[in-house]
């Protein structure tokens, strides 16, 4: 079974980074198409970034396309979503998520297709 464990959430001001983690464990990460998705109060779980390491293949939602990258370490079965110009907009909580049906030509950004999923970890922009 796979696990996955995020960290690097906080609180930081407009204009500021940051990097999130998603530490995986019991399978490794490359068996897996890997996505991030956040989730604001009040709000549906959308997709933010994910990762098909077959082709290299990224895709991004058009709201943070330009200012987050998602990046994986696959000697530290690790999975990082670099934050830069973060807006007050981007404040929820971010989950990692890993799709196990390698075989999808894409990344999906629909929440159903990923099989697993970490706690979350909160990121909270203030203006």
């Amino acid at each position: 079974q796979l696990q996955l464990v995020e960290s690097g959430g906080g609180l930081v001001q407009a204009g500021g980074s940051l990097r999130l983690s998603c530490a995986a464990s019991g399978r490794t990460i490359s068996s897996y198409i890997m996505g991030w998705f956040r989730q604001a109060p009040g709000k549906e779980r959308e997709f933010v970034a994910g990762i098909r390491w077959s082709g290299g293949t990224t895709r991004y939602a058009d709201s943070v396309k330009g200012r987050f990258t998602i990046s994986g370490d696959n000697a530290k079965n690790t999975v990082y979503l670099q934050m830069n110009s973060l807006k007050p907009e981007d404040t929820a909580v971010y989950y990692c998520a890993a799709d196990s049906y390698t075989s999808r030509t894409i990344v999906s950004g629909r929440p159903r297709d990923y099989d697993y999923w970490g706690q979350g970890t909160q990121v909270t922009v203030s203006s």
